[in-house]
């Protein structure tokens, strides 16, 4: 079966297509927020030399074993770039941009709806999870003010770079807009949105000083960086399998 007649039996139409992609999109940033900081997790670990032991903070490490822990939200985060540069591919700058700001739109709405449900009196003996859910809604509450202040910059930065890398290159060489805008925006999403979580308080009590923040900044980015390198394959495919729902009309005859 040919990339169109695969493509075609699944997205009916480019709207269809910009429907899932964008589903992509808010299901990631809204799942990120809401699981947030509630836990780190671990990616790898590595031995270190003693002579490196003292450059690293105990924060990230057990004696000798380096961790490279992130929070859980981080893990999908990154898809919504992924999105957002195959929408920026396809349909072009606006359509990007317009999701960028519906997807802070609906932050705010889910926000709406989780404090309506915290300001509602508890139906005492039927609530199954009573504590559980007003620990989400604590942790929310700061992940999802952070999140939409570094959100809606580094969205902004990613679709603008994106475009900017597309017009200098004349349209070639993807892989230079897919990394160039991505790993620019993830490295200010970082600081920006771990910066708030510290002055805020919500990133837990062993995180103390600047020196704690900033390790946690290197770990989020470390890995957003990484995962920018892995989705380019991805990048490319979809384009690729995409090419006939393309509606760009700034595109350029596009290779490399």
């Amino acid at each position: 079966m040919s990339k169109s007649k695969a493509t075609e039996s699944i997205f009916k139409d480019r709207d269809t297509l910009l429907l899932f992609l964008s589903g992509v999109f808010l299901t990631s940033l809204v799942l990120g927020n809401v699981i947030g900081t509630t836990k780190f997790v671990t990616i790898f670990s590595v031995h270190l030399s003693e002579g490196v032991q003292s450059l690293i903070p105990p924060l990230v490490r057990d004696d000798n074993i380096y961790r490279l822990s992130v929070p859980v939200g981080v893990i999908a985060y990154p898809f919504t770039f992924l999105a957002t540069d195959l929408i920026s591919e396809l349909y072009g700058r606006k359509k990007a941009q317009s999701l960028v700001i519906v997807g802070f739109v609906m932050n705010l709405f889910m926000l709406f709806l989780m404090s309506i449900n915290h300001w509602l009196p508890n139906t005492q003996g039927v609530s199954g999870g009573l504590n559980l859910f007003e620990g989400v809604y604590d942790f929310l509450v700061a992940n999802t003010i952070a999140s939409m202040i570094a959100y809606l910059v580094a969205q902004s930065i990613d679709v603008q770079l994106f475009h900017f890398w597309k017009e200098l290159t004349g349209g070639r060489y993807k892989w230079i807009r897919n990394n160039g805008s991505t790993m620019v925006s993830q490295l200010v999403d970082s600081i920006s949105i771990l910066s708030i979580l510290y002055i805020s308080g919500n990133l837990g009590s062993d995180v103390q000083n600047i020196s704690d923040l900033t390790i946690l900044i290197i770990n989020s980015y470390v890995f957003k960086f990484f995962f920018a390198l892995f989705d380019t394959p991805f990048f490319y495919l979809g384009t690729y399998l995409l090419e006939n729902y393309r509606e760009d009309p700034s595109e350029a005859v596009v290779t490399g």
